[in-house]
């Protein structure tokens, strides 16, 4: 495993835990959506962790439309 991209997997874990700590709903979305995108960085470097990859990447998604819709 690639030391810096453990940083980032727990980078992606302070991110999600985070999100949850705000009360704006604009705040919670970008704040889960860089977890999000870290998950997916931390899943490719890591041997395609698909069951990380893919959930995380769908998740950025419905955040990016969300974010996008509600401006």
């Amino acid at each position: 495993m690639n030391h810096w991209a453990e940083y980032v997997g727990y980078l992606a874990s302070a991110f999600i835990v985070g999100s949850f700590l705000s009360k704006k709903i604009k705040a919670i979305r970008t704040i889960n959506l860089l977890g999000c995108i870290c998950f997916v960085i931390y899943g490719l470097f890591n041997g395609l962790l698909w069951p990380v990859i893919i959930p995380n990447a769908l998740l950025a998604l419905v955040q990016i439309y969300q974010l996008i819709k509600n401006d």
